[in-house]
């Protein structure tokens, strides 16, 4: 057990959208592949880009076009589904 503070898992943003917190454990090519992803997003943002913000960015760019919920009835589609950055099964 951490002496960390407790951070909630999720909460709402203003604008509508969610925040989720988690802890992902990563090999290094992948936190690699993070880093040239947030790379080329300064470049085209023409700002400075952070880790965090690439993985979102690329969650987004690979999701289905959804943008709502599904029904109470369907199941979630298991972490597993997520895309890979690395972009290999």
């Amino acid at each position: 057990m951490t002496n960390a503070p407790q951070v909630p898992a999720m909460h709402a943003l203003p604008d509508g959208e969610a925040e989720v917190s988690l802890v992902v454990r990563l090999p290094w090519e992948d936190v690699a592949r993070l880093g040239q992803e947030a790379g080329r997003l300064a470049a085209q943002m023409q700002r400075p880009v952070t880790l965090d913000e690439a993985v979102s960015y690329r969650l987004r760019s690979t999701r289905p076009s959804a943008t709502h919920a599904k029904p109470a009835g369907e199941q979630p589609a298991a972490v597993s589904a997520l895309p890979r950055i690395s972009g290999t099964a």
